[in-house]
């Protein structure tokens, strides 16, 4: 088995870091090796946050350079754009819709991109651009849309079954949160 790449990116506080604990716990499950690398801007400022995911019989590094991953699992649209460069060509780009506005755009110093989506498939991506924060909000809290984009993640996953993810949420989350999770990852899959 070669080596496969996620990414997965967003803003400070969205979840991003339970969503590269959660994957790498499942992946590691299937008995992979699995490398999971953190990179942190001003994450708590509502800076960018990347997770490198990097899976395999055999893992060396953790990095993913330019052009290497297969999937990018992004929770916001612009940060979906600025790390687009990473993404295989024709890999899959799992995007939420929602926009977050960089300090730029809330000064007023710049207007937020428009046509993000139609960018990244001209780009060669396959896109996948869906309102995932709803479905949050559907199951019950916005806070849980980490995992509705791991549910949506997983059907890139035939070998494991909806059972192995369900699992580890039951593993990775707090005990209070086990039937939100459970609900958004069952969201996001369909």
């Amino acid at each position: 088995m070669s080596t496969e790449n996620i990414m997965i990116v967003g803003v400070g506080g969205q979840g991003t870091l339970l969503a590269s604990k959660l994957l790498g716990h499942v992946l590691l499950k299937q008995g992979l090796d699995v490398k999971v690398s953190e990179v942190h801007g001003m994450s708590q400022r509502g800076g960018s946050v990347v997770t490198y995911v990097r899976y395999g019989e055999k893992v060396y590094s953790p990095v993913i350079d330019r052009g290497e991953a297969d999937i990018i699992v992004s929770f916001e649209m612009l940060e979906a754009v600025r790390w687009l460069e990473y993404l295989k060509p024709g890999g899959q780009m799992i995007t939420n819709t929602q926009e977050i506005d960089p300090m730029p755009v809330i000064t007023g110093a710049a207007q937020y991109p428009q046509d993000l989506v139609r960018k990244m498939q001209e780009a060669g991506a396959a896109v996948d651009a869906e309102d995932f924060l709803a479905m949050a909000e559907e199951a019950g809290s916005a806070r849980a849309v980490n995992i509705v984009l791991m549910g949506r993640l997983s059907k890139h996953f035939p070998q494991i079954t909806p059972k192995d993810w369900q699992d580890a949420i039951m593993e990775v989350v707090p005990p209070k949160f086990h039937d939100l999770n459970l609900k958004a990852f069952a969201l996001g899959r369909a």
